[in-house]
């Protein structure tokens, strides 16, 4: 008899078999497909299910020391659990002999009357298996913050092709009004709430929160104004227009605030290192934090440039060095020289962060902000001083051939 033994999982029960794929044991789920979907479930996750361990008690009684797996996880629980040693063998030629008779296995197993029986149970198993999965996809909170930061990002592009709509239209009846207020919700707020510059008065623009000074140059340029005028039917559309964006600088505001929030939970080490929203958009572009937890420092480097990668190593030119970590003071402030090293060694701790949210939830947040700043300062002191930059070749100008100059030929 051979030491060990191949251990087969299927979505009705677990088997035992021999390298031949002969069957040894049998342990079979529970008839319910809702309870058969949980089964297969729990052992993807390498779960220890009471099948399982009927398995290796059965293999343990008949004298074999070893079972031979596909599922690693599993593998490594069974060890744990059970004492037997465990290898991987991916795939295993013994579970695939036994799966190409699987039907006939449930068939034998009494697990279904028909193969037409058969087929609709394991359809049903596989449709409730979905839908669990696609559940607890949803149930992962970094999604949500990924799909909030996503939405975030489109709101700016919309609130921005609106104020610039709303900027030259309303510039044709108070052209001033655009030099003098230069941060855009001001503006779209005096547009919203007052409308028509013959109503601008200092007491109003004052009770919203302009300063003195800003309402009185606004009163000032809207008496002499230029602009052309404008009727009630001209000023409803500009105010309906201003309030919609209006609303949505307040929905913005308030998708900033639950992503702050929610990263408190869902990656609080990342969040204490480049805050909440540059953190959110690293993970919205991983595709969700057990993603960005799994890659390498390189890759996190460059996230959100992979175009300007691509086309470096399409065209031959030079790389980028940072994609929307560039984003961070750290690395934006920093001179032109520093900032691909100040780059790597924030996507250093990074790494690690994310590694530390996904897998454990420890909140060491303050201890990787240190190691930054510590590595940023050497950086920019070792570095103070930009690299001195290549002096380019020589072009080489051939030499005429004495003779064949002008004054040569006129000699001739």
């Amino acid at each position: 008899m051979h030491s060990e033994a191949h251990l087969v999982p299927f979505f009705f029960g677990v088997f035992l078999c021999d390298r031949g794929g002969g069957v040894l044991y049998r342990s079979l789920f529970p008839s319910e497909p809702g309870l058969m979907a949980e089964k297969v479930l729990a052992l993807e996750r390498g779960g220890l299910v009471d099948e399982v361990k009927a398995a290796c008690e059965e293999a343990r009684r008949r004298g074999f020391s070893k079972l031979v797996l596909e599922n690693e996880e599993l593998a490594k629980n069974i060890s744990k659990e059970t004492g037997l040693s465990t290898s991987i063998s991916i795939p295993d030629p013994a579970a695939e002999a036994l799966r190409g008779r699987m039907a006939e296995l449930a068939l034998e197993s009494g697990v279904a009357s028909s193969e037409k029986a058969f087929t609709s149970l394991l359809h049903d198993v596989a449709l409730r298996l979905s839908r669990s999965k696609v559940k607890m996809a949803v149930e992962k909170q970094d999604l949500f913050v990924a799909q909030a930061v996503t939405a975030l990002d489109e709101l700016d592009r919309v609130i921005n092709l609106l104020v610039s709509r709303l900027r030259e239209w309303y510039g044709y009846h108070f052209p001033e009004a655009n030099s003098l207020l230069s941060d855009h919700e001001a503006f779209v707020k005096l547009v919203a709430k007052v409308g028509p510059r013959d109503k601008v008065s200092e007491d109003f623009l004052r009770s919203l929160g302009f300063s003195p000074d800003k309402a009185a140059s606004l009163v000032k340029a809207a008496a002499s104004s230029i602009g052309a005028d404008l009727d009630e039917a001209g000023v409803k559309p500009l105010s309906d227009l201003a309030a919609v964006t209006l609303g949505l600088y307040s929905l913005r505001r308030a998708l900033e605030s639950y992503i702050s929030s929610a990263m408190d939970y869902v990656a609080p080490n990342i969040k204490g290192l480049v805050g909440p929203l540059v953190g959110a958009r690293l993970i919205a572009l991983a595709g969700g934090l057990e993603k960005l937890a799994k890659m390498p420092t390189s890759t996190i480097q460059l996230l959100g440039a992979e175009k300007a990668l691509f086309r470096a190593l399409r065209t031959g030119t030079k790389p980028p060095k940072h994609g929307i970590i560039f984003q961070c003071p750290e690395i934006h402030r920093a001179p032109r020289w520093q900032r691909g090293k100040i780059a790597r060694a924030l996507a250093g701790k990074l790494a690690i962060a994310a590694r530390v949210d996904f897998f454990t939830g420890e909140y060491m947040a303050d201890e990787f902000r240190s190691d930054l700043e510590a590595r940023v300062k050497e950086i920019k002191e070792v570095y103070a001083k930009p690299p001195a930059r290549a002096k380019p070749a020589p072009r080489f100008k051939p030499k005429k051939p004495k003779g064949l100059g002008r004054k040569a030929k006129k000699r001739r």
